[in-house]
């Protein structure tokens, strides 16, 4: 029997938040992608005033993943929602029970703070991470089509 639990990050998890972010991007088929680093993860996670909060699910003494979330607000609502940005498990971790674990942490989390919505993406390709959320009784959000600015469009289109 595994003895699997979810805590809050602190900043000694900084290295290993870190490694599951690259070893997220490895399987998101984005390797190069992660330009971050553990001071970058330290001043956005656990510095005064952070906005985004991380949680590590460890089975026993071993981290097996992770998840990023912040808050977010609805204002049809009238409420603080809570938006999941990354949930990673170990491959080698995954079939304990660990992601639903760290979804109904996080789940727990958002009535806590009586936000109305928990919400988050997946890639239109991750078929085993669509049917996990699907057994949880999650909808999709179809209708919707998420736009980013980043990088130079992003410098260019305020300097337009």
């Amino acid at each position: 029997m595994t003895d699997i639990i979810i805590r809050e990050a602190a900043p000694s998890d900084a290295a290993t938040i870190l490694h599951f972010i690259t070893e997220l991007a490895v399987y998101e088929k984005e390797p190069d992608a992660v330009k971050t680093s553990e001071q970058a993860i330290l001043n956005t996670l656990f510095s005064e005033g952070a906005t985004a909060h991380s949680v590590i699910c460890l089975d026993g003494d071993t981290p097996i993943g992770f998840a990023v979330y912040f808050y977010n607000y609805s204002t049809w609502l009238g409420k603080n929602g809570l938006y999941l940005e990354d949930l990673y498990v170990s491959p080698d971790s995954r079939g304990k029970g660990a992601g639903k674990l760290i979804m109904q942490h996080l789940a727990r989390q958002a009535l806590v703070k009586d936000c109305g919505r928990f919400e988050w993406v997946v890639l239109d390709w991750n078929q085993p991470a669509i049917d996990f959320y699907n057994s949880m009784g999650a909808l999709p959000q179809n209708e919707w089509i998420i736009y980013r600015l980043t990088g130079q469009a992003l410098i260019d289109f305020v300097n337009k």
